[in-house]
């Protein structure tokens, strides 16, 4: 049987995470969406969204790339500002080939364009 390997990327809040106030959080939150756009961009994202949630939760958000895993650690993804932030868990997955199919579409670059603004 042949398999799709993939990467399954968890982002995570740092425990030792800096507050932000002002308007640091759109800014992070921003440099994050251009990030995943940019990395849409380039080909290998194929799925990334947040994980809704308590304001204090651990997670808040997955990705799923067409790379493997040494491929999709930030140091090779291009880390966003976010980094101080949050740390990410990196798993390699498989799945039979074909069972999952993902259209094409466009990743907003900032928080004003996922909100429609």
């Amino acid at each position: 049987m042949d398999f799709d390997r993939c990467t399954l990327v968890h982002l995570l809040l740092r425990e030792d995470a800096p507050a932000l106030d002002g308007p640091a959080p759109d800014a992070v939150q921003d440099a994050h969406l251009a990030h995943l756009a940019d990395l849409d961009d380039a080909g290998p994202l194929l799925a990334a969204g947040p994980s809704p949630g308590a304001p204090d939760r651990r997670v808040r958000g997955f990705c799923l790339l067409r790379v493997g895993p040494n491929e999709a650690r930030p140091s090779r993804t291009g880390t966003p500002s976010s980094a101080r932030r949050f740390s990410v868990e990196v798993h390699a997955w498989i799945v039979p080939r074909g069972a999952m199919h993902f259209s094409r579409t466009r990743f907003p670059r900032s928080a004003a364009e996922a909100e429609g603004d």
